[in-house]
């Protein structure tokens, strides 16, 4: 479960494996988006949920990073292909762990993902394309839209 702001809507996750960026998060989301308003003369503040989205683990993958891949795997790119994009990308791995990584999407095509995945000590997970897509991709379920206070 994820809570967010809609104003900068991402939040952290703990890093496993770059095969994340790839194959996903390994786990299903269920993020709650909320707008936030402070009244400074009475010292409250108002929270209004905006949106609730459901994400099934199989689209918690980098949307560009399956997006560049699919294309090249579609161009019939072999695996020296991939690794150049992978690398391009700015992948926090070595030669050999993406030489292994391409060879498995060679056999195991990924499926196209949804959060834009920042890597850091932990990756940075933004939310904004899922709360577009919510309702219009299978996978990424618009639980809720409207104004809950």
């Amino acid at each position: 479960m994820k809570v967010t702001s809609i104003k900068q809507p991402q939040s952290s996750c703990p890093f496993r494996s770059i095969r994340q960026k790839v194959y996903g998060l390994g786990y299903s989301l269920i993020i709650f988006v909320y707008d936030k308003t402070d009244d400074e003369i009475t010292r409250t503040a108002t929270l209004r949920i905006t949106d609730t989205m459901y994400v099934d683990a199989y689209r918690t993958a980098d949307f560009q990073m399956t997006k560049g891949l699919l294309e090249i795997l579609d161009m019939e790119g072999n695996q020296d292909d991939l690794m150049s994009f992978m690398s391009s990308r700015h992948l926090t791995a070595d030669e050999i762990e993406l030489n292994t990584l391409a060879a498995h999407v060679l056999q195991n095509r990924p499926i196209q993902g949804f959060l834009t995945i920042s890597p850091a000590l932990q990756w940075r997970l933004q939310y904004k394309r899922v709360i577009d897509k919510a309702g219009s991709v299978e996978g990424i379920d618009s639980v809720y839209k409207g104004g809950l206070t």
